[in-house]
Order: structure tokens, then sequence, then C-alpha cells
């Protein structure tokens, strides 16, 4: 019998990494809001480098964004301005990455309970259907009506990076209620460009496209997986809804929406390991080929493709737009203009009163009226705070606003565009402000309320079966899936004491195991040996001195381990021998693929699967969150 060479890893329990059945070191949902809250800068800088550039060289700001572009085929060619291959060509990606997340979030994430879509879904649309409201209020008189549109969409990377700076301590559920509400506001303005602002429609055109989409669904029921048809496919898609004359954004949305996303199974990563251990043998382009395509398999493509494109995305595409589109040539005579203007002024209080305005209302209404069934996973502070950061509009606005406006017109709708972005700042830093005034009970329940959090612990802790170390009523339970010849379990231990520590001891500890036989072949014999000591009181006695001696993990290693614990021998090697403790270990792993846990160490924090880095500091903020929870839901 061989034993697997451990990663190099850092002997510091600070961080620690994770030996994985698939890919859960990052939370799919916080990689996605921290690349979308660091883009806010890059957005910034390209807004303010538009309005510079348009008014120290106006000319050439306008010449380069209205060059003509064509790409050619045969005897077929599509032209449009470079402006336009931005705003219907690139921003299609923007779409599809949002539909991406969106999709993600329906499949594995927080909307994968359906009820919880319900709130998010009517405040988002209350919070474009009131601003547009109060924008036609102003503008229908100025003849502007038609661009009823712009008042709509909230601007998700604004929005995520207000929180970022402002909110540290606002609860990352406030940023999942958010993002459904962005989607919710992109879905709609999205389908509001391609019907209400698209052309007059070429119908043998949108016949085709309707074709080519089929012709997609086709062969991902198929099972096709190489990305080539894909990619043929949706480039016909765009061009055929460009011929047709609806705006080809809508492309990256519909095609996201149909990617679906899974998580990887036991039975794939098995697969896989022994793929790779015949690779190992056997390094021959056959099988790397084959290694290829199965790892391909095992993570979905819509992990995969949000993890190419969002970063493009978000630090390339949209402020590439905003760079093209923010551009506004301020004059004194044009400033005074527009901040009398119907349009400006409508824009900015539509999406500074308005939005804020619709969203609490709702949220609110609907909470009552469900008397309580349906209510916001985040206290009403933080929803208060997610409805003024919202408050912001930019990407999808000014793409509208190209569309539905003339020029002047448009200038006037970029200021109010523009302001939105200050105010939203502002508004959202007083509210965060008093709510820290708040006394620390009442600041707890203003930000994490007292809705029930998902269970993603398929089976609850059972004191009477489960190891558990601590006080038994502890108000905070740490389940840990470890495997005893994982080198990451052993780096866990100092940490879980630290952490013990830090929380003030009222915290309590299981273990579970998860032995994972393809890397660790020794694994599920200590989990045995574990369960024989348990059998004679010495779980934890034992479970230590595995995860110290992860090299002695042999029989004869074992039986010297239980020796120099004072237990029976006698027995623990009859126990050994007859696998006494093998049930109580598949048990403990078909919880774990129950509960969709990918990896060894793997924590649940009050029943809440842990999806950030297995570091201290992102641990204690997980365990001091869920303290506060239980002294509210205690309360």
């Amino acid at each position: 019998m061989t034993t697997s060479t451990p990663p190099p890893t850092s002997t510091s329990p600070q961080g620690i990494g994770q030996t994985v059945r698939s890919d859960t070191h990052h939370s799919p949902l916080r990689d996605f809001l921290r690349t979308e809250t660091g883009s806010a800068v890059a957005l910034i800088a390209a807004a303010v480098t538009a309005l510079v550039w348009a008014n120290v060289a106006p000319g050439s700001y306008e010449r380069l964004w209205e060059a003509p572009l064509s790409v050619r085929l045969s005897s077929f060619s599509v032209g449009l301005g470079l402006r336009e291959w931005v705003n219907s060509g690139l921003m299609a990606l923007f779409f599809f990455v949002v539909g991406l997340e969106a999709r993600r979030e329906f499949d594995m994430g927080e909307l994968r309970q359906r009820s919880r879509m319900t709130l998010p879904m009517l405040a988002g649309l209350t919070g474009m259907a009131v601003p547009v409201l109060i924008f036609l209020a102003f503008a229908t008189g100025a003849g502007a009506g038609s661009g009823w549109g712009v008042a709509m969409a909230t601007d998700t990377a604004f929005a995520l990076g207000t929180l970022a700076l402002l909110g540290k301590r606002l609860p990352e559920a406030l940023r999942t209620f958010l993002l459904t509400m962005s989607i919710v506001n992109d879905v709609v303005a999205l389908a509001v460009i391609a019907f209400a602002y698209s052309s007059s429609i070429s119908w043998l055109a949108l016949l085709i496209a309707v074709v080519i989409f089929a012709a997609i669904l086709g062969i991902r029921h198929a099972g096709v997986r190489h990305s080539v048809p894909y990619v043929v496919l949706a480039l016909g898609l765009w061009v055929a809804l460009l011929e047709s004359g609806v705006d080809p954004v809508a492309t990256g949305l519909v095609v996201a929406m149909i990617t679906y996303a899974y998580p990887a199974s036991r039975t794939d990563l098995e697969r896989t390991s022994g793929l790779f251990r015949l690779f190992r043998e056997q390094p021959t382009p056959e099988l790397e080929r084959s290694l290829r395509q199965r790892l391909s398999t095992v993570i979905s493509p819509n992990e995969r493709l949000e993890q190419l494109f969002h970063p493009w995305t978000s630090y390339v595409i949209v402020p590439l737009f905003a760079l093209a589109n923010a551009g506004v040539h301020i004059t004194w005579a044009s400033f005074t203009d527009a901040f009398t203007s119907p349009i400006t002024l409508g824009i900015l209080i539509a999406f500074v009163l308005g939005k804020p305005l619709g969203i609490v209302i709702t949220a609110a209404l609907t909470t009552w009226a469900s008397r309580g069934r349906l209510r916001p996973q985040v206290g009403w502070g933080a929803v208060l705070a997610g409805s003024t950061a919202s408050s912001v509009a930019f990407t999808v606005s000014l793409l509208i606003a190209t569309l539905a406006f003339n020029e002047e017109q448009l200038t006037q709708a970029k200021y109010g565009i523009l302001a939105t972005i200050p105010f939203s700042f502002a508004l959202t830093w007083l509210i965060t402000v008093a709510i820290r005034a708040l006394p620390k009970s009442g600041r707890a329940r203003a930000l994490i309320g007292t809705s029930e959090s998902i269970i993603d612990l398929v089976a609850p802790v059972d004191p009477d079966r489960d190891h558990i170390r601590g006080p038994r009523n502890a108000p905070v339970t740490v389940v840990k899936y470890g495997d005893f010849e994982c080198p990451y379990c052993a780096q866990a231990e100092p940490m879980m004491r630290q952490l013990r520590d830090d929380v003030g001891g009222d915290i309590r500890f299981v273990w579970r195991h998860l032995p994972l036989d393809d890397v660790h072949p020794r694994a599920q014999l200590a989990a045995e040996a574990s369960e024989a000591a348990a059998r004679q009181g010495a779980f934890w006695p034992m479970h230590d001195v595995l995860l110290s001696h992860q090299g002695e993990l042999s029989p004869p290693d074992l039986l010297r381990h239980a020796e120099e614990l004072g237990l029976d021998l006698k027995k623990f090697q009859r126990d050994l021998q007859d696998r006494a403790g093998a049930s109580r270990v598949a048990e403990d792993v078909e919880t774990a693929d129950r509960s969709g846990v990918a990896g060894s160490p793997t924590f649940f924090v009050n029943g809440r699967l842990h999806r950030g880095a297995y570091d201290l500091a992102t641990l204690t903020e997980s365990v001091r969150a869920a303290q506060e929870r239980a002294t509210i839901t205690e309360h």
C-alpha cells in the first residue's frame, strides 16, 4: 500500500487549502461579487476619462466612436459604427455573464429555494415601475416620454461597489438580494430594448434567429460539449437579430439562461481521479485528451464560462462601454440648462427617490401580506441601504438613452445618469452611518433581521450520535467533514482552537467522516480506527492523535496509538478487524454527498455551508454572524 504525497502547503493555521472532489475553495457568488465591486473602480475611471476627453478634444472623441467598422465574409458584410459595435456587440457578452450568474443562482444558489425569488423579483419590478412613472411625470410634457426606459435599470457594478466601500459589515445576503433585483432589472430592460427601442422588424430574419436558437437547444440536448458549434451558432443568432431589427444584445442573455449549472458529483470525480492515475502511469496523448475531456464534464459549463468571461466583461467591456458613451461636452450654459431640464431632473429623482421608495414599500407590503412568510433575508436597515445603493444608473440607462434620444436630449439624459452616482453614494453612506450608531443588538437586528437562513446540512446534528466537542447547548455549531489523512484537515485543527478562543468558547464542533479513498488510501482505515476508539469513549483523543501523526496510519501504527491512549487493545483490534465502525463512516459519507460536500475539510456553520476561503478571519466572520443571528432569534 502506498501513500499519496500531500501538495505543498503552508503550515500556518491562518490559511488552509482543501483536498477536493470539486473546487469549492471559493464561493462562485462571492467571486462574482468581488469582481463586480472591483470593476466599479475601472468603470469610474473610464467614465472620468470619457468626460475629460470629450471636453479637451471633443472632435476626436466623436470621430473615433462614430468611425465605421465593417466585417465581411464573402459577399456578406456587417457594418456598424465603433460605438455601435461596443453597445450591441461587446455588451452582448456583458449580458451573457449576467445571465450565467442568474442561471447559477437559480440552479445552485440562494434562488434554488424558489420562494426566495418572490420578494426580490417583486421589489425589482416595482423598483423599475415607480421610477418610470416619476420620469414620465417630468418628461412627458417636454416631449421626451419615449425615453421612459432610461429610468428602469440599476447599474450592478456601481451598486455592489457602493456596498463594498461603505458596508463591510453588511450581510452577504444583502448582496444576493441586490443582485437578484439587478438581474430582474437587466432581463426586463433587455426585453424593453429588444422590442420597444428596436427598429422596424424583419420577420424573416427573426424567424431565422428562432431556428438558430432551436439548433442551439438541439445540440445541447444531444450532449455536444465542444465550444465551437455553440460559438458559431451564437454568432449566427447575433447577426440574425441584428438584421431583424431587434437589438442583438439579447443574444447573450438568451444563450446564458439555457446554460445550466450543477455541482460536481462524487462518481464523476472518482472517475477523474482514476483517469489521472492512468495518465500518471502512461502519459500518452490519448489519455491526456481523455483526461481533459473528463475534466471538462466535471465542472458545469456555466461555471467555466463565467470564470472565463466575467473578468473581461467587468474590467474591459463595461469600462470600454463607459468610455464610448459617458463623454459629455460640458459648458456652463448646458450644465445650467440640464438641471432645469425635465429629462435630467426626471432621471435623477426617478432613481434617487423612486427606486428606493418602490423597493422598500414593496418589501414591506409583501412581508405584511404574506404574514411574514415572504420577508427579506436581511434586516430592514440593510434593505434600506441596498435600495439606496441600487439607485444608481449607468450602463443599461446609457444604452437605452443612446437609442431613445436625439443629440440634445441625450446630453441632458447623460447629466441625469451621471448625477445619480454621487447621490446614491451619499444616501447609502448616511444610512450605514446611522446603522453603525445603533446599539449592538439593534444594529444586528437592522442588518441581519429575523428570517430563517437556508440550511444546507441535510442531516441535523444529533447529540446522541455525533461526535461533539464543546458545550452541547452552544448557540453556534460548526460541523467539519474531514479526512484523517488530509493535510489540510490537520492544518485546520489549530485554527479551530483559535476560533474557539476568539469567539469566547460559546461554540461546539462536530466531526463527520469523509475519507477520500481515491487520493488518501489509509483514510478509511483511520476513520474506522477512530470509531473503534469511540466505542471506548476516546474518539476525540484518537482524533487528535491521528491528525497529528498523519504519516503513521498503518495497522501497527493504529494499535500503537490505541495503546498509548490506554485503550483495551484486544477490544480495539477486534473492532478494527470486524470493521465495526464502517457503517457509521458510510453514513457520514452519504450525508456529505446529500449536502453537496466536495472535499475535505468542508465546514457548516449552524447548518449553512461555509463557501468562503478556509482561513481564520473568514471563518470567524461566519461564526460571529451566526452568533448574532442566534441572539436575535432567541429574543
